[in-house]
């Protein structure tokens, strides 16, 4: 009997001493969080869009705008599906025209780039851009054929404090100097 007892207790101990590291093991596994699925880490840096923004459109005199002018507008930014994406809603009236439009950006894994698909009431398909941040400043860029030259559009936005940024696009024609198409400023609600 004693020495089954002895056995037995023996057993159990080396079954102990053999489990604690099994056991430690799965703790520290448990502990660990899983890993972020593509794109999340880009994703959350743009969470500063979320919300309703009142906006000022500002267009200097152009071949676009001869006359210069400036548009208001509200943009509503949430997030899309799963949160891979964000959607913007926006409509803007002034002396410069009445736009309305749909904007989402998404992370592309593929190219490690955000993409940007813009759809407008005064164009057909979606105008396409690719971006990154440059510093703290968001850059979207974006090129396409029109009247017989390729048109070159960049994108840049930036907060400027507290529920304010200013977006500024720029356009070119060929490899002309780039001007300022449309100075954004917005302010959250």
């Amino acid at each position: 009997m004693k020495n089954n007892l002895r056995t037995w207790t023996a057993a159990v101990s080396i079954v102990i001493s053999l489990s604690i590291p099994l056991w430690a093991a799965r703790q520290e596994k448990a502990a660990e969080k899983p890993a972020a699925k593509p794109g999340v880490a880009e994703m959350e840096r743009l969470k500063f869009y979320l919300g309703e923004w009142d906006y000022t459109e500002t267009y200097p005199k152009s071949a676009f705008s001869p006359n210069g002018g400036k548009n208001t507008g509200v943009y509503t930014s949430k997030l899309g599906p799963g949160g891979m994406s964000l959607v913007n809603s926006f409509h803007s009236q002034g002396p410069v025209g009445d736009f309305e439009g749909l904007l989402v950006m998404t992370w592309d894994a593929r190219e490690k780039a955000y993409k940007a698909y813009v759809f407008g009431n005064d164009f057909p398909g979606a105008l396409v851009e690719t971006g990154a941040f440059e510093g703290e400043a968001l850059v979207f860029r974006s090129e396409f054929p029109m009247e017989g030259a390729t048109l070159k559009l960049r994108n840049v936005t930036r907060l400027t404090g507290p529920g304010t940024l200013v977006s500024e696009q720029y356009s070119a024609m060929k490899d002309a100097p780039e001007k300022l198409l449309v100075r954004v400023e917005a302010k959250k609600r």
